[in-house]
C-alpha cells in the first residue's frame, strides 16, 4: 500500500510483541478511566511529572489507535483535510485504481481536478468508506437472517 501524502508512518514496521502488550495494557487503563475524564501523568528521567486530562474524544482516538497496535496492525494517520491521489485513495479503500476512477466518474465520491489529475479529499473518501461499510454490514445481517430462516 502506498502511504498517503502527509501521512505519518508509526515506525515503518509492525509492532513487536512487547509493544503490542504495552498497547493493550495502556488501552485497558485508559478505558477504565475514560468516563471520568482520565488524567494522564508522565514522569521523566528527572522525576519531574507532567499531567494532562484526556477528553472523552481524545480517549476514544487513543484507544482505537492502541487497539490496532495491540492486534499487531500497522497504522497510518491521514489528516481528513488531506488531498489524496487516486492511487492513495484506492489503497485506502482496498480497490483497484480503475475501479476508484469509475466511482469518481459516477459521482459516488466527490473529487477535484488539479490539471489533468484527480484529487480526493480524505474526509470525502472516509465518508464514502463509512457508508459503504454500513451497507455491507446491513447486507451481511440480512443474509444471515435469511440463512437462519432456512434452518
Amino acid at each position: 500500500m502506498t502511504v498517503p501524502a502527509f501521512a505519518e508512518e508509526l515506525g515503518g514496521r509492525l509492532p513487536s510483541a512487547s509493544e503490542q502488550a504495552a498497547a493493550n495494557q495502556l488501552r485497558k487503563i485508559i478505558a477504565a478511566q475514560a468516563a471520568d475524564g482520565a488524567k494522564l501523568r508522565l514522569i521523566d528521567d528527572e522525576k519531574k511529572t507532567s499531567e494532562i486530562t484526556l477528553t472523552p474524544a481524545l480517549s476514544q482516538v487513543l484507544m482505537e489507535l492502541l487497539r490496532h497496535i495491540g492486534r499487531g496492525d500497522a497504522v497510518t494517520l491521514v489528516p481528513v483535510s488531506q488531498m489524496l491521489t487516486t492511487q492513495q485513495a484506492a489503497d485506502i479503500l482496498n480497490v483497484s485504481r480503475p475501479f476508484l476512477i469509475s466511482l469518481l466518474e459516477k459521482g459516488d465520491i466527490p473529487h477535484t481536478l488539479v490539471g489533468r489529475h484527480r484529487r480526493i479529499k480524505a474526509e470525502h473518501l472516509f465518508a464514502y468508506k463509512h457508508t459503504r461499510d454500513g451497507k455491507r454490514a446491513d447486507a451481511l445481517a440480512a443474509l444471515a437472517a435469511a440463512d437462519a430462516e432456512m434452518l
